[in-house]
Formats: C-alpha cells, sequence, structure tokens
C-alpha cells in the first residue's frame, strides 16, 4: 500500500512537474526571467519594453517593485526623457524598500555625470549610507563633496571630504587630495599641506601633489620648505604634472631669497619646459636675475615683454634694458631703451638718469641732434642734477657735430651766455649750413649763413672755408664782381701755400677774372692754381685749369704760352685732350706754322670722333688749307663738314668758303649754288651779304647776270634798309628781357618781328621772346615760339632753342617728345654744360617710360662729366641705382647705392640709403638694413622725409625680428620729433598695429 502511495506521489510529482514546467514555458516568471536577461545583457530599449509590458501582468507586491524598479532604470540607461521622473517615483512610493535606496544612488550617479550637481547632491542625500558598504558609503561621501567642491562650496564639500579620508577605500586618496585643494581655496594651509602629504602617499596623485605643495609653501612663503621639498622631486620623478609651473615657483622663491643664480637657473627651465606664460612680474623677476648673473642677452629677452607696457613695471624694465644692451655693446638698443625709460614718469630718479643715459648715447653713436635735444631737457629740468657739468660740455659738443645745422643754430642764438665752446660750434654749424644751402642752390642764404660762422672767427680754417664758399655761392648765383672780393679776402689772407682754401680760391678767381674778361689776372691766378695743386693731394681741377690758362694766353696773344700749354694737356692726358690738340693747331695757324697745326687738328677729327670740337678741328683746317691756296683740300674740308654736320652753326660759313674754294677753282656753277643755299636757308645770317656780292660776281662770269635781281630782293626782304632803327628797337627790347620785365619785353619783340619780319635778328627775337614767356610761366606760349624757331635754319638760337623744348617738354612729363630733342641738343653742345643738361635730360626721360638701360646708359654718361653742378654725380648715380633695381640687377644696385652713400650728404644720398636699406629688408636682411640705416642715416638727419623713412623701415625690421619693444620705441620717437607729416601718419598707423 505504501509502496502504492509512493507511486501515485510520485506520479503525481511527476505530473504536477510537467504540468508546471508548461506552465513556466507560458507563464508569468518566464516573462520577468526574460526580461532581467535583457537587462543583464544591458539591451536596456527591449528590457525597458518587456518591463512595461509587465506591469499589466497580475504581479506579486515584490514583483511589482522590482519589474518598476528595472522598467525605470532601463529608461534611465536608454536617456528616456521620463527616466529620471520613473526612478524618482520609486524612492517616493517605495521609501521603505531597498530598492528605494538604490534608486537614490542611482539618480545621484546619472546626475552627477551630467554635472548636474545640485541634482546629484540631491539624491546622493536621500541614500541611506547606514544600509550599503563602506565602499560604496564612501563613494556617496565623495561625489556629495566633489559635488559641492564643483560649485565652489567649499564648507560643504570639506563636510564630505573628511569622512572619506577616514575610510580606507578606494576613495581615500581621492579624499585627501580634494580636500586638500579645498582647504587651499580657502585659505587653510596648514591643512591643505596635511591633505596633500596624505595624498602624495597615492601613486595615482604623485604627479599632481608636488606642484599643489609648491605653491602652498610659496603662498605662506616658506621657501626653504619648498626648495627642500621642489628640488629633489623635480629632479627624481617623471612626468610631473605642471613641472613647469614647479620650475617657476623654485625660480621665485629662489629669487625672494637674491639666490639669483639658482633664480635664473630656475626661470629658464620654466621657459624651456613651456609650462605657460609668465605674469609681467615675473618676467620682470627674471630679467633681474638674469642682469645679475650677468647674462644680459637673457635678461632682455625677459625685460623686452615686460617694457612694453607704460607703467611703473615698463619703467624701470626699460631701465635695466638700456644698460643689458649697453652690456651687450648694442648702443642703438640701448639709447632706444632709455629714452623710454625717460619717457615714463613713475620713477624720478630713473627718469634723469635714463635722459642722460641716453643724451650721451646718442652722441656716441653720432645722433647729434637727438643728443641736443636731450641733453638741452636735461639741463633745463635738472638744473642741479648729478651730471649738469658733464652735460654742460657733452652739449657743445653735440651742437658742434649735429647735421639738423638750423636746429642746433636757432638752439645757440637762443643762448643768453655762450662758452667759447658754444661759441665755436655756432662758428662750425653755421658754415655747414652755408655749405647745405649751397649745395641745394640757395646760394643767397648760403651767403648769410657764411656770414654768420665768420662772425666768431674761432677756427681760422673754417673763417677761410666760409669765405672760400661765400665765393663760390657769389659766383653760382651770377654775381662775379662780389665774388672776386670774397675770393681776394682768401688770397689776401696770410695762409701757408698749401692751405685748401687757398688752392681752391686761386681756380674760383681764375674763372671770375676769366668770365669778366680780366684775362691777365685769370691767367696768374690758374698759374698759382696749377702750381699749388700739385704739391697737394687734393682731388681738384688741375687738368680744367691747365685748359683754362691756355686760353687765357691765346686770347692776350701770348702763343708761345699757349701752344706750351696745350701740349703740356695733350702730353699729361688731360681730360681734355681733344680741345688741346684743336687749340694747339690754331695757335700754331696764328704762327704761320700750318703744317703744324694741320697735324694737330688732324689729331683732334681723327682720334676723337665725337669729340665737342670736331666741327670746329674740320673748321680750322679748311681754312688753314684756305690761306694755303690748298683749294681741293679746303673744299674737302668744308663739305666734310657740311655733310656730317648739317645743323652746325658753322655751315653757313662753311658754304661761303666753299663757294670761294670752288670760285679759285673756277667750279662757278658749284660757287653759285653754295651761295644760293646761304642766301635761300641762312638768309639772316651775318654772312649773307657777303654771300650776296659774291653770287653777283660769280653770276657775272657766268654770264647769268640777269638772275642776280630775284636773289637781290630775296635778300633786301630779309635785310630791309633803316638797319640803324632795327637796331635801336631790338637792344630796347633786350633791355627789358634783361631787366626781367618780361611782358613787356615780349610785346616788344613781338612789335619788332611784325616790323622787321626777314630781320638779320629774327632767330634771336624769337629765342627772347621764347625765353621771357617761360621766365613769366607762360609754358606753352614758350614751347610754341621755340618750335616756331627749330623750323628756321641752323643758328645758335635754333640749337638753344632745341634745348629748351626738350627741358619743356620733360617738365610737361611729355617724355617721349623730349626725347628727341635732347638727342639733337647732345649732338650739338658746345661745352660740358651743355652736353650735361642733355645727358641729364635723356637720363630723366628715358627712366620715367621704363626705358632702363638707356638711363643707365645716360647716367653713366652724365657720371663721366663729373661735377658740373653741385648734385650732378649724385643724381645720375641715383638714376642708375634705380634702373638697375627696376631691371633685377640687384647687387650692381647695391654697389651703386653704397658709393653714393658713402659720397655724398645730399637728398640723393639720402634717397639712396633708404632703397639700400629697403632692398636689404626685401631680401629678408633685417639685421643688416638694420646696420645700414645705423652707419649712415645721420649724416642725411637734415633732409626729413628720406631721414623718417629709413627710420619706419628700422621699425617694420624690428617687427620682422621680433623686437616689438624697439619698433614701438621707434615708431613713437618718429611721431614726436618728425616734421613731416606724411612720415608722422605712417608711424601712426603701424604702430596702431602693434597696440
Amino acid at each position: 500500500m505504501r509502496k502504492i502511495l509512493l507511486l501515485l506521489l510520485t506520479t503525481g510529482c511527476i505530473y504536477q512537474v510537467n504540468a508546471q514546467s508548461g506552465l513556466y514555458q507560458k507563464g508569468l516568471d518566464k516573462k520577468i526571467d526574460d526580461a532581467f536577461e535583457l537587462f543583464d545583457k544591458h539591451q536596456y530599449s527591449a528590457s525597458k519594453l518587456e518591463f512595461e509590458n509587465l506591469k499589466e501582468e497580475n504581479l506579486s507586491p515584490s514583483q511589482r517593485i522590482d519589474v518598476e524598479y528595472y522598467h525605470a532604470v532601463s529608461a534611465l540607461r536608454t536617456d528616456n526623457p521620463d527616466g529620471p521622473s520613473l526612478v524618482e517615483n520609486i524612492t517616493n512610493n517605495y521609501p521603505t524598500d531597498p530598492k528605494a535606496n538604490e534608486a537614490a544612488f542611482l539618480l545621484g550617479d546619472y546626475y552627477f555625470e551630467k554635472r548636474h550637481y545640485k541634482e546629484a547632491i540631491g539624491h546622493y542625500n536621500k541614500v541611506n549610507v547606514d544600509v550599503i558598504s563602506l565602499e560604496e558609503r564612501s563613494k556617496v561621501y565623495f561625489k556629495t563633496g566633489y559635488a559641492y567642491f564643483q560649485l565652489k562650496d567649499y564648507v560643504n564639500a570639506a563636510r564630505y571630504f573628511d569622512p572619506v579620508k577616514k575610510m580606507q577605500t578606494s576613495y581615500t586618496a581621492d579624499g585627501f587630495y580634494y580636500g586638500g585643494y579645498v582647504a587651499l581655496q580657502q585659505g587653510k594651509y596648514d591643512q591643505a599641506i596635511a591633505d596633500f602629504k596624505q595624498a602624495d602617499r597615492y601613486q595615482v596623485y604623485q604627479s599632481k601633489v608636488p606642484y599643489m605643495l609648491s605653491e602652498l609653501y610659496y603662498r605662506q612663503k616658506q621657501y626653504e620648505e619648498l626648495i627642500a621639498y621642489a628640488t629633489p622631486i623635480t629632479q627624481s620623478r617623471n612626468n610631473l604634472d605642471r613641472k613647469g609651473g614647479i620650475y617657476l615657483l623654485l625660480a621665485e622663491a629662489y629669487f625672494e631669497r637674491r639666490d639669483f643664480t639658482n633664480a635664473a637657473t630656475y626661470y629658464d627651465a620654466f621657459t624651456k619646459a613651456g609650462g605657460g606664460q609668465m605674469s609681467r612680474e615675473q618676467m620682470y623677476k627674471a630679467g633681474v636675475a638674469q642682469f645679475k648673473v650677468q647674462k644680459y642677452q637673457e635678461a632682455t629677452n625677459y625685460f623686452k615683454k615686460v617694457a612694453l607696457e607704460k607703467d611703473r613695471l615698463g619703467q624701470v624694465s626699460s631701465y635695466y634694458l638700456g644698460h643689458s644692451y649697453l652690456k651687450l655693446n648694442n648702443p642703438q638698443f640701448a639709447s632706444t631703451s632709455f629714452n623710454a625709460a625717460y619717457k615714463s614718469t613713475y620713477d624720478a630718479a630713473i627718469q634723469e638718469e635714463s635722459l642722460f643715459n641716453y643724451a650721451k648715447l646718442s652722441l656716441e653713436k653720432g645722433s647729434f641732434q637727438e643728443a641736443v635735444n636731450a641733453l638741452d631737457n636735461y639741463l633745463n629740468n635738472y638744473s642741479s642734477g648729478a651730471n649738469r657739468s658733464e652735460a654742460e660740455n657733452l652739449l657743445s659738443d653735440a651742437l658742434i657735430n649735429t647735421n639738423n645745422y638750423l636746429r642746433a643754430i636757432t638752439h645757440i642764438e637762443g643762448m643768453e651766455n655762450k662758452s667759447p665752446r658754444i661759441r665755436a660750434a655756432y662758428q662750425k654749424v653755421t658754415y655747414f649750413q652755408g655749405v647745405t644751402y649751397y649745395r641745394n642752390k640757395q646760394y643767397k642764404n648760403a651767403i648769410t649763413y657764411f656770414d654768420k660762422s665768420i662772425t666768431y672767427p674761432i677756427d681760422k680754417t673754417i673763417v677761410h672755408e666760409a669765405f672760400y664758399w661765400k665765393a663760390e655761392a657769389y659766383a653760382a648765383d651770377g654775381n662775379l664782381n662780389q665774388a672776386i672780393k670774397a675770393y681776394e679776402q682768401v688770397t689776401n689772407m696770410r695762409l701757408t701755400s698749401l692751405d685748401p682754401a687757398l688752392i681752391r680760391s686761386y681756380y674760383g678767381l681764375g674763372y671770375a677774372y676769366f668770365n669778366t674778361k680780366q684775362y691777365a689776372k685769370a691767367e696768374k691766378q690758374f698759374n698759382n692754381y696749377i702750381r699749388q695743386i700739385k704739391k697737394t693731394d687734393i682731388k681738384g681741377y688741375y687738368d680744367d685749369a691747365l685748359i683754362r690758362l691756355g686760353d687765357s694766353y691765346y686770347i692776350q696773344k701770348k702763343f708761345d704760352d699757349a701752344l706750351s700749354t696745350f701740349r703740356r694737356a695733350i702730353n699729361e692726358r688731360n681730360k681734355s685732350v681733344d680741345y688741346a690738340h684743336y687749340m694747339a693747331g690754331v695757335v700754331l695757324n696764328f704762327q704761320n706754322r700750318n703744317r703744324e697745326a694741320i697735324a694737330e687738328l688732324d689729331k683732334a677729327i681723327s682720334q676723337y670722333p665725337n669729340s665737342l670740337y670736331r666741327d670746329d678741328a674740320i673748321f680750322q683746317k679748311a681754312q688753314i688749307n684756305m690761306e694755303e691756296s690748298n683749294y681741293q683740300a679746303a673744299r674737302a674740308g668744308f663739305s666734310a663738314l657740311i655733310d656730317q654736320s648739317p645743323n652746325s652753326p658753322f655751315v653757313p660759313f662753311a658754304l661761303e668758303s666753299r663757294a670761294i674754294a670752288n670760285y679759285s677753282l673756277k667750279n662757278y656753277d658749284e660757287t653759285i649754288n653754295d651761295y644760293q643755299r646761304i642766301l635761300s636757308r641762312y638768309p639772316n645770317s651775318s654772312n649773307a651779304d657777303a654771300a650776296l656780292v659774291g653770287l653777283q660776281e660769280a653770276l657775272s662770269l657766268q654770264g647769268r647776270s640777269g638772275e642776280f635781281s630775284n636773289y637781290l630782293s630775296e635778300y633786301k626782304k630779309a635785310n630791309p634798309s633803316n638797319e640803324s632803327l632795327q637796331s635801336v628797337e631790338f637792344e630796347s627790347a633786350k633791355n627789358l628781357f634783361f631787366s626781367q620785365s618780361y611782358q613787356q619785353a615780349i610785346q616788344a619783340f613781338d612789335n619788332y618781328l611784325k616790323a622787321y619780319p626777314n630781320s638779320g635778328n629774327k632767330q634771336e627775337a624769337y629765342f627772347f621772346m621764347g625765353d621771357a614767356y617761360y621766365r613769366s610761366g607762360q609754358k606753352e606760349k614758350a614751347l610754341a615760339t621755340f618750335y616756331e624757331l627749330e623750323k628756321m635754319g641752323a643758328s645758335t638760337q635754333r640749337t638753344k632753342a632745341v634745348q629748351k623744348i626738350a627741358e619743356i617738354e620733360l617738365e610737361n612729363k611729355q617724355y617721349r617728345k623730349a626725347i628727341p630733342y635732347f638727342l639733337s641738343s647732345a649732338k650739338s653742345a658746345r661745352d660740358r654744360i651743355e652736353e650735361y643738361e642733355a645727358f641729364k635730360g635723356l637720363m630723366t626721360s628715358y627712366y620715367e617710360i621704363d626705358n632702363y638701360d638707356s638711363a643707365s646708359f645716360f647716367a653713366d654718361k652724365v657720371i663721366a662729366l663729373g661735377d658740373i653742378t653741385t648734385d650732378a654725380q649724385a643724381n645720375a648715380q641715383l638714376i642708375k641705382a634705380k634702373s638697375l633695381i627696376k631691371t633685377g640687377n640687384t647687387a650692381g644696385a647695391q654697389d651703386e647705392l653704397m658709393v653714393l652713400i658713402n659720397e655724398s650728404e645730399s637728398i640723393q644720398g639720402a634717397e639712396a640709403l633708404f632703397l639700400l636699406a629697403t632692398s636689404l629688408n626685401e631680401a629678408g636682411n633685417h639685421t643688416q638694413s638694420n646696420e645700414t640705416i645705423f652707419s649712415f642715416s645721420n649724416k642725411y638727419a637734415v633732409y626729413d622725409y628720406w631721414y623718417g623713412k629709413c627710420f619706419l623701415l628700422l621699425a617694420q625690421n624690428y617687427l620682422a625680428l621680433n623686437e616689438n619693444f624697439q619698433a614701438k620705441a621707434t615708431l613713437e620717437s618718429i611721431i614726436e620729433n618728425s616734421e613731416n607729416q606724411e612720415i608722422k601718419k605712417e608711424a601712426q598707423e603701424l604702430l596702431g598695429t602693434i597696440q
């Protein structure tokens, strides 16, 4: 029976189990298990749906709590908007259930991770920490404290970090580290140090704690403790956080202890570590430390950054910067730095010393005007200054050497008491201002300042030079009588025979006498000059003086002396050897030594085909052949001149002489043709009447006398009667011109030409009228008049008109129109002055139309002529250099510019310096560009525009070299001192890009 019951029980159980198994496969438990499986596999979207469906089932209370809890958590994990509220419902609906505690914990973590710290704190506070593990309790406390920490509620943060520090959990180290940080923020430095030391025991914070502890020691001025703690750690620990910051704290600590050696070492270590930016005060301290250990270059790297600001720290940094650059032998940068320190008014002692140092440096580097201004300021502002006596002596040196002479003169003239040194300075600067005016062709101003220089005859050499240049100014201004008096004042002084002023005065006086037709006196002075100049190394005008001496002898009919002089010039290979051969031929002809004369003339013709005197030599040779009745040779010579130089003023006379030669050779038809050419082409020439007589005779011999009446009629039209009245009217018009009554002169010449349209003076009248138009500012009428004259036959006036047309077209910027007239003028030039004017015009015109090769070619022509005017060579050198720049020949241009800079103090030299410095700038050679400006700019200070342009370029170079302080100081100096508004504007614009 028992067996049967057991069997039945077993069978029942089996049935029951099978039945239950079938129910499970389809029942509630299976659904719950499936939902949990999805949750465990982190398939939260699916688990959320399953748990949500389960809410509709008939659940037990415990099942319902579980389902709602995991449904809420799944929603939270998928960031469903209703997730937080679903989880919060658990804490609200089931406050006594363990799941409520878990839900609060979970919501705290959710808001914590999203950095919603206030919400996180609220939910962490709902967690019952008494029923959770020590690890979880530590986590809740730490995260609550950290949330308060992020909200800067350090009091509450500390309240939660403190219990964490007492628990031995994975959050203990965090508690100490952040507890220390909170204590630091609260100013509880001892507590912070204690906490950080504890945190330092844990490896995770061993990279972070050292900086925090170092900063705490520094804040408490515990410099010894900082050094003792941080020094070994920086050497032993790798991968320290903010290691550069620790170096900076060590540097600051050593600086406070006045251990500048170690301070400098650690400031450098901070910089090399790339630890971030120092404050300006820290950079200043770093500069001081480097300065104290004599690392001046390193010191400047710090000071120049601090000095950019205009405050007390900026002033003292500029001061230190000045001394650092002095130690580095960089007076230019030192000068700029002291000037900046002086302009700042925070520390009066530094201001005074900086001004004096700036003045001294300006003087030493040759910036004399800057030195004058600075010393003047010093003496005015620091009447009892420690350096007053030295400043007074330095001021006199600066005044003597300044290039801004007018400002120096104004300064001295405003001084009530002038010491001997100041009077000596005045003598010198007025002399140099006179020379400057002379170079700029302001001759009357030059004379005024030479007279001022003579007022204080302290330096006798300057007195001699002042009288000489005064004479030169008179001569250049056309006042030869006054020039002679000034030259004679030099020659009458008891000077040594080799005194330069005396020797040059001989030459000037020789020319003044020569040009006033006092040839005997000219001869004496040229002889004096030639005799003395050979004994010196003065770069003079020996060749020219020798030629003029020969001319003086020739005019006085001292033919032996003249011939000897011209042959001396030939033997010495004089620059004017072509002229010497020609004049030797002329003299020999006067001595009836015609074979020798022709030999000399042949040399002039054959050896110098481009000579200005070739036509003269050909004509002279032909005339000699005429004198010797060598008519065939004479005719050939005259023909060569007529054919090769059709515009030569010799042509009408060559035609007359050829006609005579043909007459003598009985070539009467050719004789008639030559006379006809004179009368038809040159009816107003001076030999037209002789041609008429010759024509009449030749026609008569040929039985053609009937033709003569036609030529006579034409001649009468060109040369009407009543010549005496013509002459009076013509001279009257000329007198009006020479008295500068140009409008009246124009009217007088116009009346004359209307009354005597065929006058022999027609071309001359046209030229005077054109020149009067030009001088009275009526350029277009002048041009039209000169064009009319140019259409007439060859004459001296036509040649001059061609040059005038070229000059006016050049002024009108009609360069292409001007060029052919300059070319024509160059071919017909009779002396070096006319050649110069033509070559200069061609050089300028070709440059302006971008034909740089031709511009350079004619620039060389001008240069070869020498100092025709004071700026002739300088202007040509500049044009040549600019042409080379335009064609890409930078090296050649730089060579030309350097020659000009070395040789000239003119405005062309000032522009050349700017161009040279610019070419170096454009090549990236910024330092060399600046050095070039420093080396040469002082002598061009008087040219405010180019001087300013150079210093603007200087600032641009500084910017390219990352020398912002120097750039800024330079631009401020330009704005303060330049008198050129364009330069000041450019400086202000560039300064704005720095500030």
